[in-house]
């Protein structure tokens, strides 16, 4: 469909008037009317009725508006997608309370004058994809899926291993702990609501299950990191895993910012070997978005300093 005709048929029916539409698009009357004579013999229905006072929408004409509209804004799109140093930088993050998030918070902070768009999809197969259609630029996960290779026109760095801790209501076995090793969680029930099987987490909690024996269930409908906190708080059979610079943020063995004290929750680090979770930055080799590399450089200096003694992570995840 020509988007000339359809620009055209927008402008004739915001004016009512032919001649209107001829002068906001710089064109003669003739040429208003021979596009909308051509659109309405493409569509096979008329457009327009003529009336003393100027033109009126049929029927027709009415029903295709909304869709005329909606053309314009998706060519528009369209244009905007391949020019990148006019669109803002767009990042997939797992989810709003995550380090993920915490790492372009951080980004935005050192360089505001970066327009950012932040979006959350579902799995590393959706990010991949979404990707490399140019619908975003780059993707936090955890790199692959034991199996399912990257692509290779899709690069990616380590960008930072966040510990995991356990997390324990005040009557858990272990609440009064100031350090649990893996070995000590064996025969604890650990709930995580919300895995999914088939994606990078959930391959990342069977490794670490199967490796030390750990109980870890995914039961059970998942209403959010405030319910799961709920739920562990008063429940002394269960406790749960977060990363350690995930939202909400609790000191060790104290209660989360914004909770009151009296929920008793308790997080306690995880050692020999402490769990690490791999957030590695993912683009497509070939995209010339101007502030990707300046993201890619902040977040080099930002997690410069790491050390994987005594850290844990499944085999299949990339080395740095």
């Amino acid at each position: 469909m020509d988007l000339d005709t359809v620009r055209t048929f927008v402008a004739a029916a915001d004016a009512g008037q032919f001649q209107e539409a001829a002068a906001e698009l710089a064109v003669t009357q003739q040429a208003v009317s021979k596009r909308i004579a051509a659109l309405e013999r493409n569509l096979g229905v008329r457009l327009f009725t003529r009336t003393p006072r100027g033109a009126e929408l049929t029927i027709d004409g009415q029903a295709f508006l909304p869709h005329a509209r909606e053309l314009l804004r998706v060519a528009e799109r369209a244009v905007a997608s391949v020019r990148t140093g006019h669109r803002p930088l767009r990042v997939d993050v797992i989810a709003s309370r995550t380090a993920q998030s915490g790492l372009m918070r951080g980004f935005h902070r050192a360089h505001p004058e970066v327009e950012l768009d932040v979006v959350m999809l579902f799995d590393v197969e959706t990010a991949v994809a979404a990707i490399r259609s140019g619908a975003i630029d780059a993707s936090f996960r955890a790199v692959a899926v034991p199996g399912r290779p990257l692509p290779e026109d899709i690069e990616s760095v380590r960008v930072l291993d966040e510990p995991l801790d356990l997390l324990t209501g005040p009557a858990h076995a272990l609440a009064g702990a100031r350090s649990v090793t893996l070995a000590q969680l064996v025969g604890h029930r650990i709930w995580m609501p919300g895995i999914v099987p088939g994606t990078e987490w959930a391959a990342y909690y069977d490794d670490l299950a199967a490796e030390f024996g750990l109980t870890i269930e995914a039961t059970g409908p998942n209403f959010g990191s405030d319910a799961l906190l709920d739920t562990i708080a008063d429940t002394p059979a269960l406790a749960t895993f977060m990363g350690a610079k995930s939202l909400p943020r609790l000191a060790p063995g104290g209660a989360p910012d914004g909770w009151p004290a009296d929920r008793g929750l308790r997080r306690i680090p995880v050692t020999d070997p402490t769990p690490v979770y791999p957030h590695s930055l993912l683009w497509h080799r070939d995209n010339p978005h101007p502030a990707l590399s300046t993201l890619r450089a902040h977040l080099a200096a930002a997690t410069a300093h790491r050390d994987d003694a005594g850290t844990w992570t499944p085999a299949w995840v990339t080395p740095r």
